[in-house]
């Protein structure tokens, strides 16, 4: 069947020329295979948020004609993309007789010695301004080194630099993953609390976590939520995939007492912190719900009387290091977060202090300046969680694991947050990113995250991402990337539009994969990009051509109402029974994700239908796992008095998979039934926001959680 496309004449048009010629798709095939082309008003209002003017015909020419003419007379592109090991070519604009010079500055600030040749001119001559320009290619050699280089190039006296991004070919795996294959738990840390936790799991806690089970099951990694940072002080938003910034991490999960100064502190002030730790010790109990925002207020006092009793000339000067490395960046954080403490949450009103003042403000320059020890404790919180967090993968790979953390990134930020506030120069302003309409949600999805700009990305070396991915790096083992598909391409939607009045915007995934290797091969680590859902052939290509694993859920390992058998899944993944957008294993065989949505009136038919719909995915999956040798079909006789063993099948189901990382589920092996997140609900549920129980709803702490039987039970299908 030939897939629908545009004819001449639309193509043909001025505004679809524009769109195009910038990277917006102007049609698009969706999930039921079918086509759509993009209203003009949409590519109007993607253009705008780019900083392109398409409102008249005569705008549009003179957009098209102000682009061209940038690309035709620039020297050279802002960023380049080289491969190490092989050679590759930059474009070149100049006369016809300009001989281009050219030299690279390495990273660590030393020339590079080679010799960078000059290709012949093209055949490619434009006239721009009643001149031509000329068409000639640089050739990067292969032995230039991994790194962010710096090229500068003269042509007729007029220099330019471009940033020179000089990458693996591919992400290795690690030598335990290229013959057979490493397993790990994935949790939500914030939900699995110990009796040293002031309310949620901490980053102490984290450190429990991981040499714990590397000591009592073999686990090599444990992919956790997202840690970027968030709020300061209530309200704080529970979703971690709607942090304040991605470049910083989030401080409430410091544990006070695992702080150096803690254990110097007076008897009185330690007295104090001890009394306020008592305070929130309940709150550990309660197997309900998590209350995040007590447990912070009364934290952060503790932290303030940290604090304030200083710091020894060693570690001052290990903070001023930390300053050092961060630069600037910090302001940012630190600033949004004294503006956020002083002048409250976003309301979205004109009057609003994020749409109000920017970070050159004098009434910000002023609160600064008034409140300098609140400015510096927000700066002080971040290295603190810095320092807790990089030693509990420390402790993780001291403890014999191959990977340790699997940290998790969110694919955007708040759009009131302190990433978007501080540099609105690297988002596109007037539209937020979202999912065009599929099966699961048929109006579309707006996460109400404000895009990164490609241009601006492209004009400034990636920067802003190589700092996000390094500084996970830093703390991490490897990262899982979410909705990695949005490094190719981006369902942008304009402001004031519904969800589905959107279009794709590209992006330049060659650069940004790219990073995500150099950072990978820097750190030995690894890369898993959530590609769930429909992705374009080109896309799994690309992401196997780089070294990096997909994911495979066995709950969505379906294809026309048959489960595939696991030993057919691709192997290059990252496999999991489920999701946290799931209930755990036990709460989907017993059909909690229908009484959920029927509860929370998410259902857009009726419940009897979607109920036959669960019945028959439950079905054909428990075949599955019969047909397959993973369970014994008299088990079927009585599913809910053997729903262990139902569940033992799934992971022996993943087991038998040939995917290089595996990840067993903590709230699977404790027998938790809630799901942690339900997609299209805020207040209505309590995403986010549900601590580690069993079956009975008893609260699951952290001293007893890996000598419980079921967990280990699990863990002995894993080892297998």
């Amino acid at each position: 069947m030939t897939e629908q496309t545009e004819n001449a004449t639309r193509l043909a048009r001025p505004i679809i020329r524009l769109a195009k010629l910038v990277g917006i798709a102007t049609s698009y095939v969706g999930m039921s295979r079918d086509y759509h082309e993009i209203e003009d008003d949409v590519l109007v209002a993607v253009l705008k948020a780019l900083g392109i003017d398409a409102s008249n015909d005569g705008a549009i020419e003179q957009s098209i004609t102000t682009i061209q003419r940038e690309r035709d007379t620039r020297i050279v592109p802002p960023t380049v993309l080289h491969v190490v090991g092989k050679e590759s070519k930059v474009e070149v604009h100049g006369g016809a007789l300009d001989v281009p010079e050219a030299s690279i500055m390495l990273e660590d600030g030393g020339a590079y010695a080679g010799k960078i040749e000059l290709e012949g001119g093209s055949d490619t001559v434009v006239e721009v301004d009643g001149g031509f320009v000329c068409t000639s290619y640089l050739v990067l050699p292969a032995d230039l080194p991994e790194g962010y280089h710096t090229l500068e190039v003269t042509v007729g006296g007029k220099t330019e630099i471009a940033t020179v991004i000089s990458a693996p070919e591919k992400i290795e795996l690690l030598d335990d993953m290229k013959e057979g294959s490493l397993w790990g738990w994935m949790s939500q840390l914030y939900s699995i609390r110990s009796s040293g936790s002031w309310g949620i799991g901490d980053y102490e806690d984290l450190k429990t976590l991981l040499v714990e089970s590397k000591k009592k099951t073999g686990a090599d990694f444990m992919l956790i939520n997202p840690l970027h940072a968030a709020e300061p002080v209530p309200p704080i938003e529970p979703s971690p995939y709607l942090p304040i910034s991605r470049r910083f991490i989030n401080f409430s999960y410091i544990r006070p007492e695992s702080m150096p100064e803690y254990a110097v502190l007076s008897p009185e002030d330690k007295a104090k912190v001890d009394e306020l730790h008592e305070q929130v010790k309940p709150l550990n109990g309660n197997a309900r719900i998590l209350d995040r925002e007590t447990m912070w207020r009364t934290k952060m006092q503790a932290l303030w009387i940290i604090y304030k009793s200083g710091l020894s000339a060693q570690r001052h000067a290990e903070f001023d290091q930390y300053l050092a490395e961060v630069g600037d960046e910090i302001e940012s954080y630190a600033t949004w977060c004294l503006c956020y403490d002083k002048w409250g949450a976003s309301n979205g009103s004109d009057d609003d202090w994020v749409r109000k003042y920017n970070r050159d403000s004098e009434e910000v320059a002023q609160l600064r300046a008034q409140y300098p020890d609140t400015l510096e404790f927000y700066r002080w919180l971040e290295w603190v969680a810095t320092e807790q967090l990089h030693a509990a993968q420390q402790a993780a790979r001291e403890a014999g694991m191959k990977i340790g953390i699997v940290a998790d990134m969110a694919v955007g930020v708040h759009p009131a947050g302190s990433d978007v506030w501080w540099n609105p120069e690297r988002f596109a302003k007037g539209a937020t990113v979202g999912a065009p309409p599929d099966m699961f949600n048929q109006q579309g999805q707006d996460w109400s995250q404000p895009p990164l700009n490609p241009i601006a990305l492209e004009q400034t070396g990636y920067k802003v991402y190589r700092d996000m991915v390094h500084g996970m790096f830093s703390n991490a083992g490897a990262v899982r990337i979410d909705h990695i598909l949005g490094l190719f391409r981006l369902w942008w939607i304009p402001e004031g539009k519904k969800a589905m009045d959107g279009t794709y915007v590209h992006y330049d995934s060659d650069i940004m994969l790219g990073i995500l290797a150099l950072e990978a091969s820097r750190a030995g680590g690894v890369v898993v990009g959530e590609d769930l859902g429909v992705v374009p052939a080109y896309v799994s290509k690309s992401l196997s051509e780089h070294g990096i694993l997909g994911c495979a859920v066995e709950w969505f390992e379906q294809f026309d109402g048959e489960f595939r058998a696991p030993k057919d899944w691709r192997p290059y993944a990252l496999a999991s029974v489920n999701t946290h957008d799931l209930p755990p294993a036990a709460g989907y065989l017993e059909y909690g994700h229908v009484k959920l949505r029927e509860q929370l009136g998410l259902l857009s038919g009726p419940v009897e239908e979607f109920q036959k719909s669960a019945e028959a995915e439950h079905n054909a999956m428990l075949s599955m796992l019969v047909d397959e040798g993973y369970l014994d079909a008299s088990a079927l006789e009585d599913e809910l008095a053997n729903e262990n063993e139902i569940i033992d099948a799934l992971y022996r189901g993943l087991k038998g998979s040939p995917c290089k990382l595996m990840a067993a589920s903590i709230v699977d092996a404790v027998g938790e039934k809630r799901t942690q997140n339900q997609p299209g609900t805020s207040n209505e549920y309590p995403n986010w926001r549900i601590p580690l129980a069993d079956g009975d709803g008893n609260v699951v702490p952290l001293e007893q959680l890996f000598d419980n039987t079921r967990l280990q039970e699990i863990a002995a299908i894993m080892c297998g």
